[in-house]
């Protein structure tokens, strides 16, 4: 297919042919496949990747200009784009691989788990001075990570008002954990 051709049946696509976007799908979308393929380096995902190309060619297709690029050239950097964006979404296998690894051998040396220990006792006794409900704010926010908002709804106080509490209570724990 000439590209003068191609291009004919992308703006036809633009225009919402069925039949033009057919053939433009029996046309190109083996070479496309073997961008995702070589990209992505799974048939399946590849193939995934392939529908969605498609898509994106349907609903983009009025927007392509023809003497600004090539339209083969077009259908390939969407299927480039698409199938790059589909693999920077991945998380890499031996990334979670190391991370289970990391969760399941946590073997610290035994002076480490003591000191670790001795600091939590420490801390649970600075907590301990605080107003029990800024305590449970600290812990909420710092062990939990609930947001000011979610802890100002739950203590049923001003949104400043937690800020103030949390701020104070930093300040305090500082304070003892210095001493």
């Amino acid at each position: 297919m000439t590209q003068d051709g191609l291009a004919l049946l992308i703006a036809r696509i633009g225009l919402r042919d069925r039949e033009a976007f057919a053939l433009v799908y029996r046309q190109t979308s083996a070479k496309l496949f073997g961008i995702c393929l070589r990209i992505l380096k799974d048939r399946a995902d590849a193939e995934e990747a392939l529908q969605d190309i498609y898509v994106k060619i349907w609903e983009r297709a009025a927007s392509f200009v023809p003497g600004e690029t090539s339209p083969a050239g077009w259908l390939q950097a969407i299927a480039r784009n698409h199938a790059i964006d589909r693999l920077r979404a991945r998380k890499p296998v031996a990334d979670a691989i190391d991370e289970a690894y990391d969760l399941a051998d946590s073997t610290d040396d035994p002076e480490a788990c003591a000191v670790a220990a001795g600091e939590r006792r420490r801390i649970d006794v600075c907590l301990g001075e605080l107003a029990a409900a800024r305590a449970e704010a600290v812990r909420r926010a710092y062990v939990e990570g609930a947001s000011y908002q979610e802890l100002a709804d739950h203590f049923a106080v001003p949104l400043n008002t937690m800020r103030t509490w949390l701020r104070r209570s930093l300040l305090t724990l500082r304070k003892c954990l210095e001493r």
